[in-house]
């Protein structure tokens, strides 16, 4: 492996025009791409074989004249102090308003509230359900202004109206101020860590030329392969995170090489064959990570794994071979000051720059101090952890509703509307679908059907049926007295299923619970039932992959163990910030709920593989030295004294982008960002920093123990770059001769 990098990246140094011309020509074509591609489309999240997914198909089935999932609003009206919505003038408001609307082919049907009973009990609020024949992404700007002109016009007339539903949803956008400040604080760390603007410049470059052709490839397939905003952002994110940090890793090994004397040429090559080997093998985990969230069965989270894990390859690529590419076009200005007054040509030095001169660096000082205390190290470490964990036994899971949104919102002002007036259950109302093909009496089915389901403690009422055209399928729409996303209504679901087989044995029927509420307490139990395989499936993976770069068996282990520390701690974070509103005012989230179903295993996906990216770099420069002749602890020392400041650097880096979400409107991406940016400080500062060097010093030489079959078996990757100190001359007198030569200029 690491010859083979080594070749490609001496290939790409030297062949650096062609390199960059194909690399610009990859972005130009993704850009122009993405730019004649049509927008693509928000699906709406579903769960195949789950009973409210197979009531929502059997509906798109019996019902072809509506579409059950299609966008729907509600026009909540509430009249003014003393008044009643009743009253002669506000009734006559509420008429006009819904009178005006004009759905240009795409409005499906409107109520009236007066005639359906839609009005509260004290008579002050009212609401119309207004459907639609389209999704609500496909509703086009003149039915919207259509909708927010009918609200207008009523409230010109004194009352206070809302618009709740999914009608005015709208796509997630880029470009908010906190993902310009994260990139910001990405540059600074950039140029603190490298000492050197060009250099930090090279990173973000590469960085952002593998993101922009990733983001352009999701816009372009987005129709083809049903993509929508959420997997561009995530493939944004993750993009932008791991290219830096890649990008980093090599342009660091790089200067290394530079600095002990290897010709520009060389030093790429060594770079790319020894950082590179370690991108190629910390990218791949990730990508495990990332393509295992296919098996967890949601059509959305499959296609957020696999853009996700498109993007990262990109950037291992990017890495690979533009990186060294760009050593060759911007020459010793990579170099930091002091490395380039040292090699200047001229200049009396005939030996490679010292890494380490005076006062070891603060990485080798952590080091020899946790070698000398590593049982309280990993006392300290793993039961600070454990504290910070501890809330995630509250965790809750659940899917974000207008309750969620911020009260600026006219749908979250919808909501409050209607709970007041109506209860808060009525945000949430459940569908019953009876499937009567099998049935003989029809009105004695839907009869018992009502009797059975209003029979149900938590039910607050239960509508009349609705049939279809053939007879065969009705649709009932129950009303719980909770709200959607509380424990009492994820029970009542359970209890009307619990109580419906009777139904089924009596009358022959099929009664399905479906809905929103009911689909997402169904996607939050497949969530929970499927993390276990899931961690199976990633774990083992991963730590076969790490068997095999570290030749190891328990080095990958507590590198698993230490991933699910820091893993625990990032869900605790989550549920004390959005469950709990622990510092949510200063994040700008509003309302406090449930933690987004999706998130514990999308998080354990990433974060997993970022762990081993840390992991990865980290102990291939421990390794590098052991095999070399080290003791355990000098080994250690030396991945610290090596790695250890540019693994901070890239930790850091990574932190400020995904933190630079949390300003983002979208429940999901705000969750996304505080916890991917809480797992990586845990397992960067607190599992790799800490806890990982106190293991090693107390497993010592068992730490790199590995069976002989094992041995025999497992196949050398080299990732330690071995391989070329043998086949590849690097003797001194090269070295020293090749300071001497050293240009003035671009090498």
């Amino acid at each position: 492996m690491a010859t083979f990098l080594y070749r490609i990246g001496r290939w790409a140094f030297r062949r650096r025009r062609l390199v960059g011309g194909l690399w610009l020509g990859a972005l130009v074509l993704a850009v122009a791409a993405a730019a004649m591609a049509p927008a693509g489309e928000e699906e709406d999240l579903s769960m195949p074989g789950t009973e409210s997914q197979k009531a929502f198909d059997l509906l798109d089935e019996r019902f072809p004249q509506s579409n059950s999932q299609g966008a729907e609003a509600r026009l909540v009206f509430r009249a003014p102090d003393g008044q009643r919505v009743t009253a002669r003038e506000n009734k006559a408001a509420v008429e006009d308003a819904l009178g005006s609307l004009d759905g240009g082919g795409q409005l499906a049907s409107t109520t009236d509230p007066y005639t359906t009973g839609a009005v509260s009990e004290d008579g002050t609020i009212a609401y119309s359900t207004i459907t639609y024949t389209v999704d609500a992404v496909d509703l086009t700007g003149s039915t919207k202004s259509a909708l927010e002109d009918a609200a207008s016009q009523a409230r010109d007339a004194g009352l206070t109206v809302e618009i709740g539903g999914s009608a005015l949803d709208a796509e997630e956008e880029l470009g908010g101020t906190t993902e310009l400040i994260g990139v910001a604080v990405a540059a600074v760390v950039l140029v603190l860590a490298l000492g050197s603007l060009v250099a930090a410049g090279l990173s973000l470059l590469t960085a952002f030329t593998g993101v922009a052709i990733a983001f352009g490839l999701v816009s372009a397939l987005a129709v083809p392969l049903g993509l929508t905003s959420t997997v561009a952002i995530l493939a944004l994110m993750l993009g932008l995170a791991v290219g830096i940090d890649y990008a980093l890793f090599i342009t660091s090994r790089f200067r290394d090489e530079r600095a002990q004397g290897s010709e520009p040429e060389e030093a790429a090559g060594r770079a790319v064959g020894t950082a590179g080997s370690a991108v190629v093998f910390a990218g791949a985990t990730v990508i495990i990570a990332l393509a295992g969230l296919g098996v967890v069965g949601i059509p959305e989270l499959t296609k957020m794994g696999m853009g996700g894990a498109g993007a990262v390859a990109l950037a291992v690529l990017v890495a690979l071979t533009l990186v060294p590419a760009l050593f060759g076009f911007f020459g010793r200005r990579v170099l930091s000051r002091r490395i380039r007054k040292a090699t200047r040509p001229g200049s009396e030095r005939s030996h490679p720059v010292p890494t380490t001169a005076g006062r070891p660096g603060l990485g080798t000082r952590w080091a020899r101090f946790v070698l000398r205390r590593p049982v309280a190290v990993l006392m300290i470490s793993g039961l600070g952890l454990g504290a910070v964990a501890l809330p995630a036994l509250s965790l809750e899971l659940g899917l974000p509703g207008d309750e969620s949104k911020s009260v600026q919102t006219t749908q979250r002002r919808a909501y409050d509307l209607l709970s007041e007036g109506f209860g808060p259950g009525f945000n949430g109302p459940l569908t019953v679908v009876v499937d009567m093909s099998a049935s003989e009496d029809t009105r004695a089915t839907t009869d018992l059907v009502v009797k059975t389901v209003g029979g149900v403690e938590g039910v607050a009422s239960v509508g009349d049926p609705v049939l279809s055209r053939t007879k065969d399928t009705a649709v009932l729409t129950a009303v719980p007295r909770t709200a959607p996303n509380s424990g009492e209504t994820k029970d009542l679901v359970h209890a009307i299923r619990d109580a419906v087989p009777g139904v089924e044995a009596d009358t022959g029927a099929a009664v399905l619970v479906t809905g929103t509420t009911a689909m997402n307490i169904d996607i939050s139990e497949a969530m929970s039932d499927a993390l276990v395989p899931y961690l199976t499936v990633v774990i083992g993976l991963a730590v076969l992959l790490l068997t095999v770069v570290f030749r190891s068996v328990l080095v990958p282990v507590k590198a698993a163990l230490g991933f699910l520390l820091s893993v625990g701690a990032a869900f605790g974070v989550l549920v004390a910030v959005f469950q709990w509103g622990w510092a949510a005012d200063l994040l700008g989230i509003e309302q406090t709920g449930p933690v987004m179903s999706l998130m514990p295993i999308l998080i354990i996906g990433i974060v997993f593989g970022l762990a081993m990216d840390y992991e990865v770099f980290l102990l291939t420069r421990m390794r590098e030295a052991y095999v070399h002749g080290a003791s355990p602890g000098e080994a250690v020392v030396s991945g610290f004294r090596h790695s250890g400041r540019v693994v901070a650097a890239a930790a850091i880096i990574m932190i400020s982008v995904f933190a630079g979400f949390v300003g983002m409107s979208s429940p999901t991406i705000q969750t996304m960002g505080v916890g991917l940016a809480a797992a990586v400080a845990f397992d960067a500062f607190v599992v790799r920093m800490a806890i990982a060097p106190a293991v090693l010093a107390l497993l010592g030489h068992r730490a790199w123990w590995l069976p002989r079959i094992l041995n025999r078996v497992l196949p050398n990757v080299d990732i330690e770059g071995e391989a070329l100190s043998r086949h590849v001359p690097a003797s001194a007198a090269e070295s020293d001769a090749a300071v001497r030569r050293l240009p003035v200029g671009r090498d």
